[in-house]
């Protein structure tokens, strides 16, 4: 489809509006100047132009697929503030009217195309907003469904307690473990199946260690501390126990650990887990872990790639809770090629009758790394997702669940949302706080992003790892040089 644009450049933003009707495309992307004629081209189309008529700008949005048409049009004052993103949010409504009457779709998020759409209500609840105004602003600004605007208030209330505990000074430490017994066919995550790369496995670790110690020395003479430590991959427990307990041992020892309120261990995949590597992973500090089935249907963990069985999900489970862990996650995804509605909803009753702390319901997102979105494979991006979504959210909120964090991604089936669900005081203080964006978060390991926040300062910078294991072992000096970012952030504070 050709994506046309005159008087102005939001590609970005129009081709996640796109996107939300047709998912996963590659668009065909001009630039023209106000002489052009739709009359005289052919195929699918959209015409996106700004132009200024006085002391108004015009938007307007002329979409045609196959024989169909349809425009759309507003005007704004050429003096409102902040008028580029105006004029662009003005666009993608134009643009979300045409589509939605040419394709018959009302995507219930409307034009939010960003990640986090719950940090919008946050703001609105800081700013003394009733849920009938918040409810309104995100239907006439952002075109959001009442129920959708519901499942975001809810999550903002849940973290509001949990926000007010952040302590500035503190950071959230990410550990990348980037390795998987196999790769599954939706994954698009930094990660190598262990198979091909067993012997770069302990250097790794060696130079993990050192970076941990490296950064810890910076941590230290910034004058923040851990507040939280996340291991995620990849799968951390494709390391052995002696791996952990290595990497383990390296954060106690050189990172004061007086103040960690919560320490997790992404232990995803059943066929990774064993009683050794969960009582390590305890006896060094952990009382989160994940426990990720995606799904309790043995058809479908086979189309996906997952070598384990539901039988080896359902072991792992009562392994983890007879080592005693505070917390067990599980993670599943509505959408799942061979999925169905009643396989799905046996899934989610099955997991709240085991009575799992969190649960975490994921839709289904073809990415451009993953399997999937190479091998012709489009009917994962057609699917019941939106009624295992809302099958999902009765059950959980039915059973005293709470959702405590929400994201987006781009071409999620039916225009879904991730949501973290949690029982009463078992919520993930960080993935609350790095999907805020209210607290830095330090990262080490390959594909390791770290975020520095100073809310006070308005300020948010990046520092990136190598993404790759064989590129964060080559690059590692150049990539502890990076490392000294963080240092010269927090004395600009």
């Amino acid at each position: 489809m050709k994506l046309v644009f005159s008087g102005n450049d939001f590609k970005y933003e129009i081709e996640g509006v796109m996107k939300l009707f047709i998912p996963a495309t590659l668009f065909d992307i001009s630039y023209i100047d106000e002489s052009f004629s739709f009359g005289d081209t052919v195929g699918d189309m959209a015409f996106i132009r700004r132009v200024q008529k006085g002391e108004r700008v015009l938007l307007y949005a002329l979409c045609r697929i196959g024989e169909k048409y349809k425009h759309s049009k507003a005007f704004i004052s050429a003096d409102t503030p902040d008028t580029n993103n105006e004029c662009e949010l003005a666009l993608c409504k134009c643009l979300f009217k045409c589509m939605t009457y040419l394709t018959g779709k009302t995507p219930e998020w409307g034009v939010i195309t960003g990640v986090r759409p719950v940090k919008r209500v946050n703001l609105l609840l800081r700013q003394g907003k009733s849920e009938g105004e918040i409810r309104e602003y995100m239907r006439s600004r952002y075109l959001c469904s009442d129920k959708k605007a519901d499942i975001a208030l809810k999550t903002a209330y849940t973290q509001e307690k949990i926000l007010k505990t952040l302590d500035k000074n503190s950071f959230g430490l990410y550990v990348s473990i980037p390795f998987c017994p196999t790769r599954c066919a939706y994954c698009s995550f930094v990660s190598q199946s262990i198979e091909g790369c067993t012997k770069m496995i302990p250097e790794y670790v060696r130079q993990l260690c050192e970076e941990i110690e490296y950064t810890a020395g910076l941590c230290n003479r910034a004058g923040i501390y851990p507040d939280s430590v996340y291991f995620g991959g990849g799968t951390p427990t494709t390391l052995s126990a002696s791996q952990l307990e290595a990497v383990m041992g390296r954060i106690e020892k050189c990172f004061d650990m007086s103040r960690v309120r919560e320490y997790t261990v992404e232990a995803g995949r059943p066929d990774t887990i064993t009683r050794e590597k969960l009582e390590t992973i305890k006896r060094m500090g952990a009382g989160r872990v994940s426990i990720n089935p995606q799904t309790l249907n043995d058809k479908v963990l086979k189309a996906i790639g997952r070598r384990h069985t539901v039988g080896q999900f359902f072991e792992s489970f009562e392994l983890a809770k007879a080592v005693g862990f505070d917390v067990i996650n599980t993670d599943i995804i509505a959408g799942l090629p061979e999925d169905d509605i009643q396989s799905f909803q046996n899934t989610v009753d099955t997991l709240i009758d085991k009575e799992a702390d969190n649960i975490t319901v994921h839709t289904l997102s073809i990415k451009r790394a993953a399997r999937l979105n190479h091998e012709g494979t489009q009917t994962a991006l057609h699917n019941p997702a939106a009624q295992m979504v809302e099958y999902a959210t009765k059950r959980l909120l039915d059973n005293g669940y709470s959702p405590y964090y929400l994201y987006r991604q781009k071409n999620m089936a039916d225009n879904q949302e991730n949501i973290g669900w949690a029982k009463p005081d078992k919520e993930s203080l960080y993935n609350i706080y790095i999907m805020e964006e209210v607290q830095t978060i330090i990262a080490v390991g390959a594909g390791g992003s770290t975020k520095l926040v100073d809310l006070d300062g308005g300020r948010l910078e990046r520092v990136f790892n190598y993404k790759y294991p064989s590129e964060y072992l080559k690059g590692f000096d150049e990539m502890i040089r990076r490392r000294g970012a963080i240092e010269e952030f927090y004395e600009k504070k």
